[in-house]
């Protein structure tokens, strides 16, 4: 798998991965030809979003979206959840996301968790491609259960899961031993809120430039996410 491949799929499927607002549906031919230059395994599952996006009216098209990634907790995109849930100890886990970024001179956007899959397949793909695929290889089993979990909501979203882990390294036997576990018993519950995150970064504080904007392979540059 070459590197220049990798990006691409991760800059894909992040961009994907964000609300089909009029924004994105305006760029779907061209993501589509990126998608195109891809080998079949790994451009058919994003070609396959794409003509899903292409397929329905607007509004159904997003409130596929809505159900599946916003209200769906099999489906949701936040790789922290996976293995933390809704307890405090999540908190300790995206700081690990957050030190990543700063120590790459970035920041995810302002009101987006920055263990959000867009997020960080976009600082894989167009800032630290090392640091970025080390994230996504930690969260590995965070992966697994949520490409499950879309398989099984139906949802054409699965086939960006896939891509992604298709560029992934091989799944240890670590990894999915504790995908298999996760599986079995759900992420830890605990109620608890996630409001002091700002203090660690999230919204871009002084002196480190939140991500806002891209322009790797040919594809447009996007407001909100740039280093």
């Amino acid at each position: 798998m070459s590197a220049e491949h990798r990006a691409l799929v991760f800059q894909l499927c992040s961009r994907l991965l964000g609300y089909p607002d009029t924004e994105l549906l305006e760029e779907l031919d061209l993501l589509a030809a990126a998608a195109g230059e891809l080998p079949a395994q790994l451009g058919e599952p994003i070609l396959g979003v794409i003509d899903h996006l292409r397929a329905g009216p607007p509004m159904e098209v997003a409130a596929h979206y809505v159900r599946t990634l916003d209200q769906r907790r099999s489906c949701a995109p936040y790789l922290t959840y996976y293995t933390h849930g809704d307890t405090r100890r999540r908190g300790m886990a995206l700081v690990e996301f957050v030190q990543a970024y700063r120590e790459a001179g970035t920041t995810a956007p302002a009101g987006e968790l920055p263990d959000h899959l867009a997020v960080v397949l976009e600082f894989a793909a167009t800032v630290d491609p090392q640091a970025g695929l080390a994230l996504l290889q930690a969260h590995r089993a965070g992966l697994e259960l949520l490409v499950r979990g879309m398989a099984r909501a139906g949802t054409p979203y699965a086939g960006l899961v896939r891509a992604v882990l298709a560029v992934l390294p091989p799944a240890r036997p670590q990894d999915l031993a504790a995908a298999a576990e996760l599986a079995s018993a759900g992420p830890p519950v605990e109620l608890v809120g996630l409001g002091g995150l700002g203090g660690l970064g999230v919204d871009g504080p002084d002196g480190v430039e939140p991500l806002a904007g891209y322009a790797v392979g040919g594809l447009p540059e996007r407001e909100g996410m740039r280093r």
